[in-house]
């Protein structure tokens, strides 16, 4: 099983820049996908993220060899590119059909699975206070979004839909990140994901309209841009994290998405309503969101 380095600071900052980063994503997916299909939206990110990490590796010198891919396990490999690549398209199905604070907070059983899968895979464990930190962690979240998960009872059938769509894109993606971690034994995190991304990209490619893409308005060409540089920055920061912490406490941190999510939706409404709904914050959601990271920090922080 893949060993951390310990460098447990480094893996915790590079886990709040993924944290930054996935929770502004459904805004920049949810303008994007104004004029852009799934498909092709889920395809420029993986071959843009694909292009970009292998020029930035081929300056440096460190495309991955063949002896250190034949080092790989294929099986790793494969199962690592298609669950990511169903986690893409599900997510942004759901999306599509439902609101990003609705889908940040279903897509937060990823993390929780991920965390769950550590324990159980890599044999990591959790004391008193992480414990406690994730039934805090939990009522916070049942708190905080309150709103939102009681609509989701009284929901159209597309709206229910598209959160069951989302909770399967959770689950694709705990799958993934096992894999990936386990993948860290043979191969650096920059030489994984080129794989994945690079794979991921050849699955999309015969459901790609790419002259859609030139009919987008310059708002929705720049969010197309961001989502690219998006999937690869974060999704490397998460790779990277992986290595230098444990999974469990990875995905502690990644918790607390949602909250820059509602944070950032709520600042684009005020300054361009017609781009995304305005989100309403109580007094009982501030108490959930203070609940929430405070469970989260008990959960990555709890040993130290």
């Amino acid at each position: 099983m893949h060993q951390i380095s310990g460098r447990w600071r480094f893996g915790l900052a590079l886990s709040l820049l993924t944290v930054v980063l996935w929770g502004v994503l459904p805004i920049s997916l949810s303008i994007t996908l104004q004029g852009l299909d799934v498909y092709t939206l889920t395809w420029f990110r993986f071959l843009g993220s694909f292009c970009l990490l292998a020029i930035y590796l081929m300056c440096r010198g460190n495309l991955p060899s063949i002896s250190q891919l034949r080092s790989t396990s294929p099986k790793l490999v494969a199962i690592a590119t298609i669950f990511l690549a169903m986690n893409y398209i599900l997510f942004v199905k759901g999306l599509d059909i439902t609101t990003p604070a609705n889908a940040e907070v279903l897509i937060q059983l990823a993390p929780l699975l991920l965390g769950f899968g550590g324990l159980v895979i890599f044999k990591e464990s959790y004391n008193l206070y992480q414990w406690i930190g994730i039934s805090i962690l939990t009522i916070g979240f049942v708190i905080f979004f309150n709103e939102q998960l009681s609509n989701l009872i009284t929901a159209q059938t597309t709206y229910v839909f598209g959160s069951g769509l989302v909770v399967l894109a959770a689950f694709t993606w705990s799958i993934y990140a096992l894999a990936q971690k386990q993948l860290l034994q043979s191969l650096s995190s920059a030489h994984i994901m080129l794989m994945i991304y690079g794979g991921c990209a050849l699955i999309f490619t015969p459901f790609a309209s790419i002259k859609t893409i030139f009919t987008l308005n310059s708002l929705q060409t720049s969010m197309l841009v961001f989502c690219a540089l998006n999937t690869l920055i974060a999704y490397g920061a998460f790779a990277e994290a992986l290595a230098h912490w444990e999974a469990s406490r990875v995905s502690a941190v990644l918790a607390i998405a949602p909250l820059v999510t509602l944070l950032s939706s709520y600042f684009v409404s005020e300054l361009s309503p017609n781009l995304i709904a305005a989100e309403h914050f109580t007094l009982l959601a501030i108490v959930g969101a203070i609940l929430v990271v405070c469970g989260s920090t008990a959960i990555a922080l709890g040993k130290r």
